[in-house]
This record gives C-alpha cells, structure tokens and sequence, in this order.
C-alpha cells in the first residue's frame, strides 16, 4: 500500500505541497502588492486601511438598513404570524451579509495583508513612527507609554510592555508566514513548526476580518499567553485605528469584559470564553450579557484546546439543596480497610509467585502473576518482577489463556481478591470477597448490594395486601434502593480514588486543596474538579476539607462551544497526527506549512532499558555529558512525581538545574528565557502549549545547539512532537534523544509484548540498553493504539453531548427572545398554543367535559370556550384553535387591565421624579407567589402602561426556563449515568439515551409552556393601594457569588458509569407511535408550507 501511495505521490506530490500550490497565487498577489505599500508615508498607509475598513463595511450597507426596516415594522404590526415571517425574512438577510462580507474580504486579502506585513517593518526599521494624531491616538496615549502626542503629531514607539517585559519590534513577515495568514482566513489549520512565529502569522488575518468590526476572537491556552499576546501584538493593530482587549484582564460579568468582547480584536482563554457564553445564557437582563455574536475565531494550540481538552465540559454549578449529607468520611475506613487487605493479598500472592518461578511451576507462577496484576498492576514490586527475563511474556500468556470464550473461566483469577483494577479503562469493581469485608458483622448482609427493582415490584403486585399497602410497601423500596445506590456509589468513588488516583501524577495537593494536574501541559487545572463525587472521594482520601456537592446549572463542551463560530481557524506545531479528527469533528482542514529555514536537528532511535532505575541512571549521565560539553539541555517529563525525581538524583551529583512542572508554573517564563543558555539543565513536565520559544546563543550554536532529552514516551505522539520541536528552531543544530524503560506506563500497558521477548533473547543486563528502529516503530504502534481509543472516547462523548446540543440550542434561543424581548410575543403565542393543545389532548375522547372545564380553569384561568356537544364533536385541532383564540383575547383584555391599574402611578412619578428615578417596581402575583417586576420608568409612561406588561412576560419566561432547565440538567445526568446498564441487555446506552433524552425534553418544554401561560392569565397586580408599587435604582443583577466554575474530567463519569451501577427508577411514559406535528414544522400534506399556515392554518388573531 505504501508503495502505491509512493508512486501517486510522486505523480500528484502530497497533500501539503497541493494545498500549498493552491494558496502560491494569493501570495503571489501579496507580493505584487507590496512595492507600492512600502513608498506610502506613514499617514497614507494609516489612510488606505482606513479606507479598506470603510469598503468591508458599505458593501452590506444596504442589507443593514433593510434590517433595521424590517425591525421597525415587527413593532408596528400586532399579527403573530406576520411578525414570525419578518423574523424569517431577516434571518435571511443576515446569512446574505456573512456571504458578501467573505466575498469582500478574500477580494481585499492581498492588500490588507501587504499593509499588515509593512507596518511590521516599518516599526523594525524606526524607533519611532510619527503620523498624524487622530482621536484615537489620543485615547492610546492616554493609556500606553510607547504613544506620545506632541501638537498634532502621535508618535508610536516601536518598544513596548509585553507579559512583564519590555519588548523592541523584531519581525517582519516571511512568505511563508503569508502562506500561513491564507490558511488561517479561509478557516483552515496551519501546522506550524516551533519557532516559526504562529503569533505573528495571526495578525494577518486578524487585521483583514477586524476591518468588519464584528469582532475577532484569538484563544489561548492560558492567561499568560492571552495577556502576552493582546500587549505584544496589539499595536500593530491599534496603529491602524482597531481596538484591542483581553477578556482574562478584567473580573468576568463586569462591565470591562463587556467592552473587553466589544473591541474589534479580542484575546482570551478558552475556558473565560465558554464560561461568559454559560453566563451570559443565566443573565437576567441584556445589560449583564457580554459576548458579542460568534463570528471568526483563532485558536492558539488547536490541537491542545479543540483535542486534548475536548473530553472536559466546562460547568457552571451551585450548591445541591442536600449538599451537606456526606457518606465519603463515614465510608473511609471501611474503604481504607480493604485497600490494606488488597495490599497484604497481593504481597502473598507475589511471594508465592516467586515461589513458583524458582522451582520452575510456570503454570501456577503465571496464575499468580496474573493475579496480582489484577489485583494492583502498579504495585512496585509486581513491575520489579515483571522486568526480570520471560515473566512479562508468561502473565500476557496466562491473560490470552483465561481470557478465552470470553473470560468464562476468569473469575477463577478473580474470586480470591476484594477488588479488580483494569487499569487501560481506569475502572475498578468490587467482589463478592470486597463486599463482604466492607459489610460489618453487625448489619445486613445487603448493606451494599442493590436490590433488584424490578422483580420485587412484580412480587409486590403479586401480593394480597391492600393498594395502600402495596403503595407503601413500594415507596420503601424505591427509598431503599436510593439510599442504597448513593451509599454503592461512594464507595465506587472511593475506591477509585484509592486505587487509580495516585498524589502528584494525576493531583497535587496545595493549601489544604486537591487540584488536578493536566496530563498533556503538566499545568496546575485551577478550579477544575472531578465529576461524579471523584473529587470529594480524593478529598476524604487526602484527608483535606470535603467541599460540598454540586449541581449543574449550566453546562457545554468546549467541541460545541467552539462549533458555534461561523469560522474557526487554528494553528499549532502539531496537528497533522490528528487530522482525521479535526475533519470529523469540525470540518477543519490541516495545512501543513513549509519552514522558511529547513530543520537540521538530529532525532535519535529510542534507548530502551529493563527497568525505570536503569532509564533514569542513564538520563542522569547523558545530562552530566552534556553538561561538561557546554551544551543547554531540556529534560521533558510527563509527571511532577517523575520531575522531582529527577532533581534529587541530579542534586546528589551537584548539577545545578531548574524545574519547570505544575507547582512551580508562576516562574514559567523567566525559566524559559533562561534554557537556552549554556550549560543551563531545565526539567520540565511536558512542553505543550508553554508557548514561548527558548532561543540559544551563538556559542551553544557551535556546541551543538540545545539538547532534547524525553525520560519516557507519551500516551500521545504529538506530545512528544512538540517536546522535540523546542530544538532547532530556524535552522539551529540540535538534537533530541527518547529513554525508555519496559516499566514505562505505555509500555506496560499497550507496548507489544514482542519487545519483551526481544529483550529476553538478547539476554540483557543490567544497565544494558537496546536501541533498534524496530522498537522505535513499535512503541509508535503502541501510541497509535492510545490515540484511537482515546479518540473513540471523545467521539463517543461528542455523541451524548450532542444530544444535549440541540437541547440546549432551543432553550437557549428561547431565553434570548425573552431577555431581548424580540420575537417574545410570538413565542408567548406559540406556548399558548401549545399549552392548549396539551390540555385538549390530555382529556379528548378520554374525560368526562367537567374534568376537561375544572382544568382550563385550574391551568388556563379560564372558562370553556366551548359546549360540551362541542367538546364531543369537534377534532382536537378544532378545539385547540378555538380555545386558543379565546385565550389569546382574554390574556390581551387582562394586559390592557393590569397597564391601565398602575398607570396614574407610573405617570405619577414619571412627571414628578423621573429625574431621579430609572425604574420602578410593581408587584404582580399569580395567587400562589408575588413577583417584584422592574421596568423602565420612561418605556413604561410611553406606552401607557404596556411595558410593564412586556417586563411580566420577560421575567416569568427567564425564571421559569431557568428552573426547568437546571432541574433537566440533573435528570439528564442521572440519565447518562442510568443508561450505561443497558450495555449489559446487549443494547447500545447512547441509542436508549437518545430516546429517553427526547422524551425527558418534550416533557420538560410541555411543562415550561403550561407553567409560564398559567402564570401570566393568572397575573394581577394585589392590591389596590397604590403605594406598594415602588421606585427601583437598577434592574436585578445576576449573582454569581455562589457559583462555582469547574471543568469537569468527565472520563470518569461515561466509561465506569456502567460499573457503579447505579440506575435510578425511570418514570415510565406512554409511548406514542404517532409524530404531533407542531405548528412550525412543515406541513404533512408535502406543500412545503408551515403546518400553521396549511392544514393547521388557524385565524391570526390582532
């Protein structure tokens, strides 16, 4: 096949070099372009970027103003179905103005880049660049040093203050950077190599889609980068009258990050943006939303932020009404107690092993072995043991051999432990023996043992006893069963915790506070938090505060928050291992993007040693030779634990070195300005995404350049891709060196045992050292191997999260309507609709007309508008529109009652104190609970009262989603938790997730519909003193000071969701085999018409 793929590529060259050929015209162009820029003065080349500003904005002009008619009519006409046709008619427009702005700015691309790209020389060439003050440039200087205003000149200095340091202007854009800039703007991928200038490259398409003034979003991976970056390149483009901001330098929901999102240019971390996204979608009023609309994003390390980070929602949560009953500090000692007992077994079990193997019993040796790998696969003498010749090769055989007719016979290895690990699926179960220990003597034998929900209810149903006692005798059991599922489910977590979560690999510990550790960047995850109760269970482990539960008020993945743009680009120095993924999942192409100088670093074959002992031996020795030739070296390890080791070791032989790892990270990037230099030794935990290049001086040039040294392979290829890439930069010599030991975690888990029984042929020693391409490539299979399965998880958890996507879409679309108060009158009418309908529905053909009348009264607060002949007669469609009709007249009949009673009040104070006052507060009631409405004083005397009516119908539709919507945030994880059981029924959990999902969301809009309708025909205002009705200072604001962020890790909660078992009793529904057709849907007949405006055409009501 490689041959095949050989010869075409030699026909048709490779991908890269086709799409390269693609872009060479647009270059071209550039160049063609760039003479006549550079002879411009300074003032003429600030004027033809004004003037390209002016030419991207007139081009839609004319769709704008024909919006802004449009709007202005919704507001004139009263009719429903008219306004929702403006509405559609304006949505179209809105997507003709993305399709002529692109066209527009591909046509203007050549010379914005080439005015980009002299701006960047201009400031190289001068110290100061003196141009005519404008406005803006007085604003700049008001707030920069490197801005001066002298009379009527502004002179920009090309050295300025960036991430802490003062930086003088260096760059100018190479032909390959404009290669990169193309493929940036069309919403591509450019890899990148390290050292390339990324940074740089993005403020070609930056500038062009910034002329918009719509807004263009950079992203980073941390705050460091995002604040960096808005200092370091942002005169550029403040030269040129664009305003820039970073969103992370200001307090979230404050009124700085709002102007932070309205600059053209705006830099971030991926999580501020999704976080503000969430917020903004809890806001109560449009002045507390920050975001603009998603237009055009840069992502800064794609493959980290769109890859790495795609398996973590990102949470808004607050406290869980039963937040305190805890059972992790009550369970503990149990917990603990079969941890112990594991260990003492599996030191038995290890020592007959040993037994076995010296008097040559492999059968009973291998069983064992297996055993204890079963047992605990990271017990440091089980490692020992496995890389001692052949053994490795016996326990993988003795696996194969119980693993048969699907592991029928493996409970036999099984049975004698408390709990089995599997370590590559990071789950844990407990044993029939595990049970058993950690149920007291003194309790019921079923303490941890579910019972079987189902064939009890059956028994119950069977019996003699009453209905009120078989009631009874259920609501026991399904109490049991909660109670009883919490309690499984604690120890589950705890068990995890002790078992697979190890201190200072997956979590450190700082100021008495359990804080994850990222396993791609080796970075401290602040405020991120283990879902599922995981993180409670490693507080209790760790004997730290166990902070209360939460739920989830708002939630979204960082793969749908960034598909919400309607182009994204990225840029990386690793992407092209991954761009099957990137196309899968979000359409992106990866451009790779050829270097300007070719890389000359020397990467070596891998060293593979027996055992982690002899690796770091070696590690410690080749850094001291380097050391003495004079030589910087850069040790990457993936774990804190592995990078504190080594600094011990290299203290014992009074080498002098710094750490770079997750609890050093605030002295980042002095420690890489420093690496470079000669002799300098830096330890650092995994490189990805630290984004700052480590230059080398000329007299480590000649030495040999910087020396890469990696103490062990990566789960993922690209990690170690971009470790390599901090050597050779631009042409510089380099080399780059990988040690590995048979103990390594990949190695011990996804490395082939081939390589095991190589080393045994070979008869090694200790301290011996293989290097072979072969091992190389294979240990490359075994990362391949990591890869897929870790991709098959993300696409797995993009599947159950799209599901909530399209939830989400709906109610967040619903929100907006009401918050902005557009469109809001249409969806009152179609939720009045609804709630009809689903009266009539609930009672035709089955109830009695007394029953059907009492509940449009209990519901709707109104009498029937029908007889009950009718009642019979009449098809459900007939009914509904006629009710509908009498309730839309009715509701408008009591909006005019309710404007017309607090109107003299209003006008009242309006006239007297309107100077002081901006709002006012009426308190309108339903009967059951009084809400305090804030509206605009001066819209409220304008028209005559209706405002406050508007302010009504806003606040109850936001307070009613909102509950709702949190309330189905939680069933929806108890759903996925539920749904993981079904894999045990031979069917697949996201099908039956889907479907109960639906069917959960149909209910929880049917009850939104009913709730907010009988809420607002039932308002009035209470009282008919008037002097409850309250002059307010400010609209309510939106409290976030009990919420918590949180990222959570949610490979935990999919994969072993089906372990815990834990599946809460669903309420079953009837299912109905025939589709509603609601009254937006297209209609059934196939006229392509709207149901309502067809067949369920209904009379608009004015």
């Amino acid at each position: 096949m490689s041959l095949i793929n050989k010869i075409l590529s030699g026909f048709l060259g490779n991908k890269s070099e086709r799409d390269i050929k693609e872009i060479m015209p647009i270059v071209d162009k550039i160049r063609d372009i760039y003479p006549s820029i550079t002879k411009l003065s300074h003032d003429e080349l600030r004027a033809r970027s004004a003037a390209l500003r002016t030419k991207v904005k007139s081009s839609v002009a004319d769709l704008e103003a024909e919006i802004a008619r449009l709007r202005e009519e919704v507001e004139r006409t009263d009719d429903f179905d008219q306004k929702e046709n403006l509405y559609e008619r304006i949505d179209r427009i809105e997507k003709e103005i993305d399709a002529r702005l692109a066209a527009v700015m591909d046509e203007v691309l050549p010379e914005a880049f080439a005015i980009m790209k002299d701006t960047a020389r201009r400031f190289v060439e001068n110290d100061v660049v003196e141009v005519t003050a404008n406005d803006f440039d007085r604003e700049m200087a008001a707030k920069y040093d490197h801005v001066e205003i002298k009379g009527d000149k502004a002179l920009w200095h090309s050295s300025w203050m960036a991430g802490g340091n003062r930086i003088r202007w260096d760059m100018v854009h190479y032909d390959v950077q404009l290669i990169g800039g193309v493929v940036l703007h069309q919403g591509k991928i450019a890899e990148m190599a390290t050292g390339e200038g990324k940074t740089l490259v993005a403020t070609l398409p930056v500038f062009l889609n910034a002329l918009s003034g719509r807004g263009v979003h950079i992203v980073t991976v941390n705050d460091y980068l995002s604040r960096r970056d808005s200092e370091w390149m942002g005169p550029l483009y403040q030269f040129h009258g664009l305003s820039v901001d970073c969103i992370d330098k200001h307090q979230p929901n404050s009124e700085a990050r709002r102007k932070a999102y309205q600059a053209d240019i705006t830099f971030g971390t991926n999580n501020e943006f999704g976080f503000d996204y969430l917020r903004d979608n809890m806001a109560l009023s449009p002045e507390d939303l920050v975001q603009r609309e998603h237009i055009y994003a840069i992502v800064d390390e794609v493959d980290s932020v769109l890859i790495d980070d795609a398996r973590t929602p990102l949470i808004i949560s607050g406290p869980v009404p039963k937040g305190d009953d805890q059972l992790f500090e009550e369970l503990k000692p149990r917990v603990e107690n079969l941890v112990n007992a594991q260990r003492k077994l599996v030191n038995q079990i290890l020592a007959d092993a040993r037994k076995y193997l010296a008097e040559g019993n492999l059968e009973k040796a291998g069983f064992n072995l297996l055993q204890a790998y079963k047992g605990l696969p990271k017990h440091n003498a089980l490692i020992k043991l496995l890389s001692e010749q052949g053994n490795k090769a016996l326990l993988l055989k003795t696996e194969n051999f119980y693993m048969q007719e699907n592991s029928k016979n493996m409970h036999l290895v099984t049975d004698d432990l408390y709990f089995i690990i599997d370590e590559k699926n990071n789950s844990v179960e407990l044993t029939d023996k595990g049970i058993d220990l950690i149920t007291a003597a003194s309790e019921d034998p079923h303490f941890f043992i579910l019972p079987d929900i189902g064939s009890e209810i059956a028994e119950i149903e069977r019996s003699n006893l009453s209905n009120a006692e078989k009631l009874a005798k259920k609501d026991q059991l399904l109490q049991d069963y909660a109670v009883k599922s919490e309690r499984v489910h604690t120890v589950h977590q705890l068990l995890k915790a002790y078992a697979l979560f190890e201190k200072d690999v997956e979590y450190v510990v700082i100021d008495n506070k359990v804080k994850i550790v990222d396993e791609q960047t080796g970075r401290i995850l602040e405020g991120r938090r283990y879902s599922d109760g995981l993180h409670q269970a490693i507080e209790a482990k760790e004997r730290v505060k166990v902070e209360a539960a939460t739920q989830t008020f708002a939630t979204i993945t960082l793969q749908n928050y960034f598909r919400m743009y309607k182009k994204l680009a990225g840029m990386t120095g690793t992407a092209e291992t991954e761009a099957g993924e990137f196309w899968d999942i979000y359409k992106l192409d990866v451009v790779v993007i050829p270097t300007n100088k070719p890389v000359i670093r020397k990467d070596m074959e891998d060293l593979v040693y027996k055992t982690k002992r002899e690796k770091y031996n070696a590690v410690i020795d080749e850094i001291e030779h380097l050391y003495k030739i004079g030589r910087p070296v850069l040790v990457g390890t993936t774990s804190v634990e592995v990078s504190e080791l080594l600094s011990r070791m290299l203290k014992l032989r009074g080498l002098k070195h710094q750490v770079l790892n997750a609890k050093l990270h605030a002295k980042e990037a002095e420690i890489v300005a420093e690496a470079g230099k000669k002799g300098t030794i830096t330890i650092a935990t995994n490189m990805a995404g630290r984004g700052t290049d480590i230059k080398i001086t000329e007299e480590v040039r000649q030495a040999g350049g910087l020396a890469i040294i990696g103490t062990e392979r990566h789960e993922s290829r690209r990690v170690d891709r971009q470790l390599r890439g901090r050597s050779g930069r631009q042409g510089d010599p380099g080399t780059s060196q990988f040690f590995v030991s048979l103990e390594d975690d990949l190695m011990r888990l996804f490395g082939s045992d081939r390589i095991a029984n190589l080393m045994d042929k070979l008869g090694l020693k200790e301290g011996e050292v293989i290097q072979h391409p072969m091992i190389t490539k294979s240990i490359e299979r075994a990362q391949r191997k990591v890869e897929e399965n870790n991709f098959g998880i993300r696409k797995r958890l993009l599947e159950y999260d799209d599901v909530m996507n399209s939830q989400r879409e709906v109610v967040y679309r619903r929100r907006r309507h009401a918050l902005f108060g557009e469109r809001l009158e249409v969806d009152i009418a179609n939720m009045m609709y609804d709630a009809v309908q689903s009266v009539v529905e609930t009672h035709y053909g089955v109830s009695e007309f007394s029953d059907f009348t009492m509940d449009l009264i209990r519901t709707l607060s109104m009498d029937a508008p029908v007889t009950e002949e009718e009642f019979r007669q009449k098809t459900i469609e007939e009914l509904t529109d006629k009710i509908y009709r009498a309730l839309v007249a009715q509701y408008k009949r009591k909006s005019e009652f309710i404007a017309s009673q607090a109107y003299p009040v209003i006008k009242d104070v309006y006239e007297k104190q309107s100077h002081i006052y901006e709002n006012i507060v009426v308190p309108i009631t339903d009967g059951q609970r009084v809400y305090q409405i804030i509206t605009n004083l001066k819209k409220a005397y304008e028209t005559k009262g209706m405002e406050l009516v508007r302010s009504y119908e806003k606040t109850i539709i936001l307070y009613t989603i909102d509950e709702a919507w949190k309330e189905h945030l939680r069933e929806m994880d108890d759903l996925k938790t539920s749904v993981q059981n079904a894999a045990y029924e031979q069917k697949d959990p996201l099908l039956i997730y889907k479907f109960e999902a639906y069917e959960l969301f149909k209910n929880m809009l049917d009850k939104v519909n009913r709730e907010v309708v009988s809420i607002l025909v039932k308002g009035h205002i209470p009282i008919r003193d008037s002097s409850q009705i309250q002059r307010a200072q400010a609209p309510r604001r939106l409290d976030l000071s009990n919420l918590k962020e949180s990222k959570s890790e949610f490979g935990s909660s999919l994969s072993q969701a089906g372990a815990q078992q834990q599946q809460q009793p669903q309420r079953s529904q009837p299912v109905k085999v025939e589709k509603k057709v609601g009254r937006n849907d297209p209609c059934p007949c196939g006229s392509g018409k709207k149901y309502k405006n067809c067949h369920g055409k209904t009379v608009p009501v004015n």
